[in-house]
């Protein structure tokens, strides 16, 4: 069930005025990233607040998922002699089962009592899920809750939603405390899943009737003909000398109708696509008792899949044209399933913007959890997770095409719109003394904090350099990966370029490689005016944000602004400072990074996980033991400035890394071209010392999206390809190998380029809606109209007749019926108008929704079903797979024949 984005704060707010001190701790299952570290810094806020008492768990997959299940969720339940109790999930669990991956949904092969099922499922624990991935597991969005008991048992999953709880959605009347599965809708469900939650819910109701896959044409008028021909043979044979079927001859419909036959275990069972590390069914569970279609089912079912008739017929149809009606049908609701669940990964609001929503709710908004907020928006962009799924941002250029459509598009726009209106209402703007503008409403980047008290948050114009504030402008510059693609500096050519342009700018290299903090204050107040002088020459136009001439702050003025803040004289760091800093800890970890920068090399855990002969898409252990520590270092930095700063030399390392494997690999023309991406593999070599780094699935995806950015404006300019035209890169395929497990760990980012989805096709379904709602409203209006002018020209001819004192002869009634006919012809041909035009509008607004988007986790999919490849799929986000070390290749070959983009 999924609770409206209207109702976000009803569920909190229930939790707050029924826990306390001595309540069981509300379990906190966190996923190793930073925007789902800063919401749950703000959630751990809000219940220090409200002295809720809580438990956070690190999760780093799927696997350890499925091991929280068992070892913290399970001992809550009550029918396990728990308390019941909260498990929320932050970037954990939206696109898996949580009901069977936790343990929460009793299994049952359908032959029990449904209803002491039903009564043992979930066990008074509820669980919130708060989650960007998309797309989202229906089974938790649509269903996830216990089912009220039947008298009979069975019922529709309407009649046995508890109290509260309509279609899955969650309304006022609703009381928790029997627990279940409560999807934060950011909006999507409400505006873009009416399709797919119709179609679950009469899944759900239908009963489980077998399906030997037999073509069932596409309507009824073949069944008709087929029981009119068994009729016709039964009259003219003897039912007592029927023929007994023969091999491979289909079932009769009374073998069908037969619930007790004695070789019901023998019949064929469907056979379904299913993955233990992410489970997707193709069909959701059914709460009734499974089994073959019975007579009260043919009974319940018959007026949904027949076609209405003016008149009763005069025989019913058969049990075999039911059975194919109701496959029919079944199987176009599968398909509406199929079809989202393949349509390729993307991501929807941030994490940390759904808490701080919550927040502002329950009016608890502060410079703190805004900052905490921020951040997490901010890391979306450094991991490049948009509207398209994991790609490369699609940048603008001076030559009018394409224009740069950023992180998240038009909503990821609005999103940091609204946290600068946060910004400027809790931070009211400040004017220097004697009334003068402040430093950086001029272009200035704040480097230091206005007073020894200050902990404010600043909108500051900061351009597309990296740690300026901690780097020298050269480093800064340098590591770049906006100036990476654009100058090309993995060559010596771009770096020459480089060197040209802060010569224009009048920067010696020699000032340059100082640090910032440190540079001639006339330098930096002239920097920005000089950098926008000179972009343009090499193609860096959107480099520093725009500002208002005259220095004033008006609202929406300050688009493309950054965001700042200071804590005393102890630091100023920008938000993407501290998303790289918290990424770095999460990726690196300062200990491996402190023995690296000591002179030692990093020395892969030995026992990180299965063995690589045991790797397979099984629940085989991730390299966890490795990478939770680093969460609670990440943890703590975002509270603890000083722990933060220190930081900053693991941020430093990582990043030289990229810039030096991403040349290596650039220079030497190591990226192969396959036939639908291109793909590159990492190794610990001579001129790539730090591969060991890449061995997580974060620090890898921040390669390959520097590479993919510089190769995307390698083909923007040489003017090739549809994809470039289009403007998207080419899909990319990076690969590092680890070798103390004897794998690989691929990522798969997307060209970028896509609508934005999750926005933008949002707002094209609503006015399609409102166009075909016009154009009903508009149709109705107009044959109420046409009625009512037939009613009365038959009202009036009738008048006519009686005043004449004359009755109806047979030709006045036929041509009463043609002008019938002839006006009702009318009307059908406007009908058919209208549906073609329904129609073309869905078929639109399907290709726009999955245009661009990653396909990579399904195609990776695929690969495994087709294949004899090892791979183990446990990363939350699916576009990242471990293959084993021999079999890439193969593994690579098939993935080339995938359509691995939208």
């Amino acid at each position: 069930m999924y609770l409206p984005r209207a109702l976000i704060s009803k569920l909190y707010l229930h939790l707050q005025k029924t826990r306390h001190p001595l309540s069981p701790p509300v379990l906190v299952l966190v996923a190793l990233e930073p925007d789902a570290l800063c919401a749950c810094r703000i959630l751990t806020r809000l219940f220090k607040h409200d002295y809720i008492p809580h438990k956070i768990q690190p999760v780093a997959g799927y696997a350890d998922l499925e091991r929280a299940g068992r070892e913290l969720v399970a001992p809550m339940m009550t029918t396990r002699g728990g308390s019941g109790g909260l498990v929320v999930c932050l970037g954990v669990g939206g696109m898996a089962d949580l009901g069977s991956m936790l343990g929460l949904e009793p299994e049952g092969d359908g032959d029990g009592d449904d209803n002491a099922l039903a009564e043992q499922a979930f066990g008074g624990v509820e669980v919130w899920v708060i989650d960007s991935h998309r797309p989202w597991n229906l089974s938790n969005v649509f269903g996830g809750f216990p089912l009220e008991p039947a008298a009979d048992g069975r019922g529709t999953l309407a009649d046995r939603s508890p109290p509260g709880v309509n279609g899955g959605c969650i309304d006022r009347a609703y009381r928790p405390g029997k627990g279940g599965i409560v999807v934060f809708d950011d909006g999507d469900i409400e505006d873009d899943l009416a399709k797919e939650r119709d179609a679950y819910l009469a899944l759900v109701d239908m009963p489980d009737v077998e399906d030997d896959g037999e073509d069932l044409g596409e309507s009824d008028d073949e069944d008709e003909d087929e029981d009119n021909e068994s009729e016709v043979a039964a009259l003219e044979g003897n039912s007592s000398h029927a023929e007994p079927p023969r091999a491979g001859q289909k079932r009769k419909s009374g073998d069908f109708l037969d619930e007790d036959s004695d070789d019901e275990e023998d019949r064929p069972r469907q056979r379904r696509r299913s993955n233990s590390s992410t489970p997707i069914a193709d069909s959701p569970p059914r709460p009734a008792q499974r089994g073959l279609i019975s007579l009260r089912d043919r009974a319940i079912f018959s007026d949904a899949i027949e076609p209405p008739f003016d008149a009763q017929p005069l025989r019913a149809p058969s049990a075999r044209t039911l059975r194919r009606r109701l496959l029919r049908l079944r199987r176009k609701h599968e398909v509406v399933l199929r079809d989202y669940y393949q349509l390729g990964t993307s991501y929807s609001e941030p994490v940390s913007s759904m808490l701080y929503s919550l927040a502002s709710e329950l009016g608890r908004e502060d410079n703190d959890l805004l900052w905490l907020a921020i951040v997490g928006v901010t890391s979306m962009e450094l991991y490049g997770r948009s509207s398209a799924g994991v790609a490369v941002p699609v940048r603008g250029g001076a030559d009018g095409g394409r224009p740069a459509s950023g992180w998240m598009g038009v909503r990821g726009a609005r999103i940091r719109q609204l946290l600068r209106d946060e910004v400027r209402r809790l931070n009211p703007p400040e004017v220097g003394r004697g009334g003068s503008v402040l430093p950086e409403n001029t272009g200035i980047i704040p480097t230091t904090a206005r007073s020894p008290e200050d902990t404010s948050i600043r909108l500051s114009p900061e351009p597309k350099f990296l740690l300026i504030r901690h780097w020298s402008l050269y480093d800064s510059m340098l590591h770049s990966p906006y100036l990476f693609s654009r100058l090309k500096t993995w060559s010596e050519t771009g770096l020459k370029r480089l060197h040209k342009l802060l010569a224009k700018m009048g920067v010696s290299l020699v000032q340059c490689k100082q640090s910032y903090a440190h540079m001639d204050m006339m330098l930096k107040r002239e920097l920005r005016a000089k950098l926008l002088k000179y972009a343009s020459l090499y193609n860096l136009d959107d480099l520093v944000p725009t500002i208002d001439t005259d220095g004033k702050d008006r609202a929406g003025a300050k688009d493309g602004w950054g965001f700042v803040r200071s804590w005393g004289w102890r630091a100023t760091l920008s938000a993407q400072d501290v998303g790289v800093v918290i990424g770095a800890l999460l990726e690196v970890g300062k200990t491996a990074a402190d023995e690296i920068l000591n002179g030692s090399s990093v020395q892969p855990a030995s026992a990180t996980g299965s063995s690589s002969q045991d790797l397979a898409v099984t629940n085989a252990d991730p390299p966890s033991e490795e990478w939770l520590p680093r969460f609670w270092e990440a943890y703590d930095a975002l509270e603890d400035i000083e722990a933060l700063k220190a930081g900053l030399p693991t941020a430093k390392l990582l990043h030289r890394a990229i810039f030096t494997t991403g040349t290596a690999l650039l220079k030497k023309k190591q990226i192969s071209h396959l036939r639908a991406f291109r793909m590159c593999v990492v190794k610990g070599t001579a001129d790539a010392p730090d591969a060991a780094l890449f061995r997580h699935p974060g620090a890898l995806t921040k390669l390959a999206l520097w590479i993919g950015e510089a190769l995307a404006e390698q083909e923007r300019d040489a003017g090739g390809g549809k994809l470039a035209l289009a403007g998207r890169g080419t899909p990319l395929v990076v690969a590092c190998l680890d070798e103390a497990r004897g794998v690989y760990v691929v990522v798969g980012t997307g060209g970028g380029g896509g609508p934005d989805t999750a926005f933008v096709d949002r707002e094209a379904a609503k006015r399609r809606k409102q166009e075909r709602e016009a154009r009903a409203k508009k149709k109705e209006e107009e044959r109420k109209a046409r009625e009512k002018i037939r009613e009365e020209k038959r009202e009036a001819k009738r008048r006519a007749r009686e005043e004449r004192g004359e009755g109806q002869d047979e030709e006045e009634e036929d041509d009463d019926d043609n002008d019938d006919d002839e006006s009702e012809e009318g009307e059908d041909l406007s009908e058919e108008e209208d549906e073609e035009s329904d129609d073309d509008d869905e078929e639109d607004g399907s290709r726009e929704r999955g245009f661009g988007l990653n396909r990579f986790g399904a195609a990776f999919q695929e690969v495994v079903a087709e294949t004899s490849a090892r791979v183990r799929i446990d990363s939350f986000e699916h576009c990242v797979v471990e293959v084993k070390k021999e079999d890439l290749g193969g593994f690579l070959e098939s993935l080339s024949m995938k359509a691995v983009v939208g």
